[in-house]
């Protein structure tokens, strides 16, 4: 007579659940495993008759018998170390040496050849799956439990070894389960060096823009020689951003658990920061594989994609960047199947005005030719240089500036009342921020005044201003407005909005 347990799949993100059934019947030893395994999952075998075995239960190579043990459902891939523990404890209900009720429990884990158990992936998704399939309990690794405590309704049990489940099981030594620990934990994401915006000196209208786009989530290019300060500017916005919700925190979380990035550590209100070199390739950055998996703007969910020496990179990465700036989410297809990821982040771009990086420096001269500095600018094309809603120039600083020693005043509580009024305003509602408002709903949230609609009609006719272009000019004097604390969009916000949407001598250059 078979057993029948549960386990989980991870396919992207979302945790699929996996049945996972044992039958042996007499004759030569074989110990198989069906239901489209992976070479990982085939591995399972030996090292589960090594942890039973040292676990002192009885191992399968002990006895005359076929084993089957089949992974349903057949056509979802199959691969981790996570299905040692359920294929162990299936067999070892088959083999009678084991007596419990599968039916609310859902079990997770990789094991040693000893019998301990070690941590494996996706364990957040699969105690959100566990809860709403009415499970009770989650049998996960002791390392894994802090992260699966943080789902409400649900037993978590942190188990050390096989030996310690399967006494739980048979009610002969209880686990206790894990209790949630505080959710404020700030681990994860958490940059090495924080650079504080306050110890930036000069850069005056570089670091309004920053501030501006801290407050309203938009994304940002930078542009100036080397050495103008783009990589400190960027890294000090992660500062200024505030604190995720809880909810945010958990869609995060559920993101980096799939991937192993977890480190059992509990959810964390940081905002991720993901700084990938020029040379990653396209599916490391969007996302994909034989079986997808999330890139680094899905990394990035809900915090920073930071992409240094923007021109730098293979045009099919930059390219493939404007679906998900324009949805905030990414459809990954391949033969296996196809997935849907979150990418909703903030992009901060920061590139050279030429190759050489000194083009328009008035103290260093520039080397390039004419055709190879407009080669190196048509790297950025126009429909994702659309998608930037705030693009700033970041001229060379000179030391003797009489600013450069002036401190700069703390932008905070601008930014903290502003993300107050988007936090009313969009209370029930799916938008969180200024920036995600889309075409449907703009002119409920972005009221402008008489000047300022005859301000931004000019403008955009003087322009010649795409209407994606209209619309994000709308959201940024939206986000300029809260930070003054106003309800209406005047005039002065359209004038800055418009001056930080449309640099000419940029658009210049690159058209």
């Amino acid at each position: 007579m078979s057993t029948r347990l549960f386990s989980s799949a991870i396919y992207g993100i979302e945790a699929r659940l996996i049945e996972v059934e044992a039958d042996s019947f007499p004759g030569l030893h074989t110990f198989t495993v069906v239901g489209l395994p992976d070479k990982s999952v085939q591995e399972a075998k030996d090292r589960i008759s090594s942890a039973i075995k040292n676990s002192r239960f009885q191992p399968p190579n002990r006895k005359n018998k076929k084993i089957v043990v089949n992974l349903a459902p057949a056509d979802i891939k199959k691969e981790g170390p996570s299905y040692d523990l359920p294929i162990a404890l299936s067999y070892l209900a088959e083999t009678n040496q084991l007596k419990f009720d599968s039916s609310k429990t859902l079990f997770l884990g990789e094991l040693s050849l000893d019998g301990s158990l070690k941590p494996t992936n996706g364990v957040l998704a699969s105690a959100m799956l566990a809860k709403n399939l009415g499970f009770r309990e989650i049998v996960v690794p002791y390392q894994n439990a802090e992260e699966a405590v943080v789902i409400k309704e649900l037993n978590v049990i942190g188990a050390r070894t096989i030996s310690e489940v399967v006494d739980h099981l048979n009610d002969t030594k209880r686990i206790q389960p894990s209790k949630l620990l505080d959710i404020k934990s700030d681990k994860l994401g958490k940059l090495e060096e924080l650079v504080l915006f306050s110890s930036i000196q000069g850069q005056e209208s570089a670091k309004r823009g920053v501030v501006i786009a801290a407050a309203g989530f938009h994304n940002v290019l930078m542009w100036g020689p080397p050495g103008s300060g783009k990589t400190l500017l960027s890294r000090a916005l992660i500062e200024l951003i505030p604190k995720m919700s809880q909810s945010e925190s958990l869609d995060v979380a559920k993101i980096y658990s799939s991937v192993g990035l977890l480190a059992g550590n509990p959810l964390s209100l940081n905002r991720p920061f993901r700084n990938p070199h020029h040379t990653t390739s396209a599916p490391a950055v969007i996302g994909g594989g034989t079986w997808p998996k999330p890139g680094e703007i899905s990394l990035a969910h809900r915090g920073v994609l930071f992409l240094d020496e923007l021109p730098e990179f293979p045009r099919n990465v930059l390219e493939a960047l404007r679906q998900p700036l324009e949805d905030g989410r990414v459809t990954v297809s391949r033969a296996a199947g196809s997935i849907e990821l979150p990418a909703k982040f903030m992009l901060i771009a920061a590139m050279n005005p030429c190759p050489c990086g000194n083009y328009g420096d008035e103290r260093l001269a520039c080397i390039c030719s004419p055709i190879s500095i407009l080669k190196y600018r048509k790297k950025i094309s126009g429909p994702l240089l659309d998608r930037i809603d705030i693009q700033l120039n970041v001229p060379r600083e000179t030391i003797s500036k009489p600013d450069m020693g002036r401190k700069t005043d703390d932008p905070r509580q601008k930014i903290k009342l502003a993300r107050e009024i988007q936090s009313v305003r969009f209370k029930d509602t799916d938008i969180l921020y200024n920036s995600e408002i889309n075409y449907k709903n703009i002119d409920k949230y972005c009221v402008l005044s008489r000047e300022a609609e005859e301000l931004l009609s000019s403008a955009a006719n003087n322009k010649s201003m795409s209407l994606r272009a209209y619309h994000k000019i709308k959201k940024l004097a939206r986000t300029i407005a809260d930070m003054d604390g106003s309800e209406t969009i005047n005039e002065q916000h359209i004038a800055e909005a418009t001056g930080l949407r449309t640099n000419d001598k940029m658009a210049s250059d690159l058209a």
